[in-house]
């Protein structure tokens, strides 16, 4: 109801519209028997209704005006039918297309709730399915039901009352053929509905082959792998297809099986009809025009089939959008104080431990207690896996510690909105994302209302400056998709530059400068400190050259701290960095090295 009542005019209107349409369709047949007894044939006149009496005398009692007459009115008829119908359908594509619309546009924001963990729960190709062709399901089902509700089961029933009145032993061949046509058709959707719900499921796959395929495009052709990815998307489509042969195995019975029974009924009314005909208990054209109603009431019962048929696919589909609405986002701010601010962006970690599966019993962050002071330069080195990047997660809430708290300026991240919290950190992750649009729309990410000036500054410290303003467009440069269009380290540093825009309190940077010359590295850590000299700055790297002059390192190591220092200290006591040093130092200075070791 949530979707119907913005648009209830259309829901109403539309089914109305329909309803004009079938009676016009109720009161064909019987003009056109009425021409056949009493225009064309010799039925007495006297015999007639009043209104075929009348308009008899109207028309000189003479054949020819009365067909004439009656056909007018035939056309007339055809004319305000099709009005109705036209008016049907325009209805019931404004009401089931805002209806999608506004489905689509809740589960989209539904989605943009959802935490890493929900979003992994579903996958990115099934969300993109739910979000496009299950909700295409739904809003063809609902513009099926609004042309068909009122219309079919209005036809029938109309059709059915005018058969019964024209002749009720003759309408006994219902009794027999309805009964055993609903049998099938039951047998036939209840087979059917389990194999729709594993068709959309089919197409998750697909979808996903396909995006995966699509985004790794590089690597894919690098690598020569393009024979690989068809067979792999053969299988999938095979899959698919499998799946939608299965579900339409069921489905072909229905027009055959439809058709069958609704010749057998015509061809019953038309032996016993025409033994009525020859014994002079039935005239031609009220035989003609049972037909009609008889092919009307099955043909009526096909159409609300076919609803059904609809019907099934689209509860499919909705069970699998309630799945996505219904969800509830594990990281929430409901309790949240939605004034509160980050001021200073000192962090603490209490004893945090966390777990990606729950049920696991290996921690990815193992009772870590951490303490950075607001405004102090902080680089976190370590082993790949070994938490560095989940261990920062938490500082914005991308995940939520299962044990112990985080706390920025002495305040639970927890008690932050999630607006107000995000807002205050800054983050530059290891997969650097840039979105379609200009340079200038990637940058403003950072801050919406930036202007050229703001933006030329954020990308000089991020020394960027210098290759955008070289582009022929400069700042209104095209970004393609996913920023194919530029180089690895042109895209770490818009990012940056986007991330400064923010002016952020917390500044993260996770491995963010792995694809920039130590020469330019060195550059934009010396604008960090004139620039946000007041922030906290969080540097992950793989490089010790990109945190040596931090205010203090922490070496992780398998989901815990196992120093903390500056770059001496720590290459004094600590086994770990030592370790790294050597290995990074090993090609330039091999004898530096191995003092180190000893």
């Amino acid at each position: 109801m949530k979707y119907v009542k913005p648009y209830w005019p259309y829901f109403v209107l539309g089914p109305l519209c329909m309803i004009i349409e079938v009676v016009g369709e109720m009161l064909m047949p019987k003009t056109l028997a009425m021409i056949i007894d009493y225009g064309v044939g010799a039925k007495p006149i006297e015999e007639a209704s009043a209104l075929v009496r009348w308009i008899y005398s109207v028309c000189g009692e003479n054949a020819s005006p009365f067909i004439i007459t009656a056909m007018v009115g035939m056309m007339i008829t055809a004319v305000i039918m099709m009005i109705g119908g036209v008016g049907g359908a325009y209805y019931g594509s404004k009401a089931s297309v805002n209806f999608a619309a506004d489905l689509r546009e809740d589960i989209y924001r539904k989605v943009q709730t959802y935490s890493f963990a929900n979003i992994d729960k579903f996958s990115t190709s099934s969300l993109i399915t739910r979000l496009t062709n299950d909700v295409t399901q739904m809003q063809n089902f609902i513009m099926t039901l609004l042309r068909m509700c009122l219309r079919s089961p209005g036809m029938m029933i109309g059709a059915l009352i005018m058969a019964l009145s024209i002749n009720l032993r003759l309408s006994l061949v219902l009794a027999v053929v309805m009964p055993l046509l609903i049998c099938a058709i039951a047998l036939i959707i209840s087979r059917g509905f389990p194999r729709f719900a594993a068709m959309q499921t089919k197409i998750d796959g697909l979808n996903a082959t396909v995006q995966e395929n699509l985004t790794n495009v590089r690597v894919v052709k690098s690598f020569v792998r393009e024979s690989f990815e068809r067979d792999k998307f053969a299988k999938s489509n095979a899959e698919l297809k499998k799946s939608g042969m299965a579900a339409a195995g069921v489905m072909i019975f229905m027009s055959p099986i439809m058709s069958f029974f609704m010749n057998i009924t015509t061809l019953a009314v038309l032996w016993f009809g025409g033994n009525m005909l020859v014994s002079e208990t039935m005239s031609a054209g009220d035989l003609s025009a049972f037909v009609t109603y008889i092919t009307q009431i099955l043909s009526s019962l096909m159409m609300v089939t076919m609803m059904f048929v609809q019907m099934s696919r689209a509860m499919a589909s909705a069970k699998r959008i309630s799945e996505v609405l219904d969800e509830v986002p594990d990281i929430a701010d409901t309790a949240a104080d939605d004034t509160r601010t980050v001021q200073s962006g000192d962090i603490r970690f209490e004893n945090v431990s966390f777990r990606y599966y729950k049920n696991s019993e290996e921690s990815v962050l193992d009772h870590i207690n951490l303490h950075i002071p607001a405004g102090s330069t902080v680089g976190i080195i370590g082993s790949t896996g070994c938490g560095k990047t989940t261990l920062v997660s938490m500082i914005a809430r991308l995940y939520d510690a299962d044990e112990g708290a985080v706390l920025i300026d002495g305040v639970n991240v927890r008690d932050y909105s999630l607006y107000h919290l995000r807002e205050g950190v800054g983050m530059v992750l290891q997969k650097n994302t840039l979105f379609s649009g200009s340079v200038a729309d990637n940058l403003r990410w950072g801050d919406p209302t930036a202007s050229m000036e703001e933006m030329r500054t954020a990308a000089s410290h991020a020394q960027a400056d210098g290759f955008v303003s070289a582009f022929k467009d400069g700042y209104e440069t095209e970004i393609e998709q996913g920023g194919t269009n530029v180089s690895g380290g042109q895209k770490q540093r818009l990012c940056i530059a986007r991330a400064l825009l923010k002016k952020p309190k917390i500044l993260i940077l996770d491995d963010s400068t792995s694809a920039v010359d130590t020469a330019t590295e060195a550059r934009i850590r010396e604008a960090f400190r004139g620039e946000l000299k007041n922030s906290t700055k969080i540097i992950i790297a793989q490089r010790i050259g990109s945190v040596r002059e931090a205010d203090r390192i922490i070496v992780m190591d398998d989901g815990r701290i196992t120093g903390i220092g500056t770059h001496d200290e720590l290459l004094a006591s600590n086994t770990e960095y030592q370790e790294i040093y050597a290995s990074q130092m090993e090609s330039n200075n091999q004898s530096e090295a191995k003092e180190v070791l000893a």
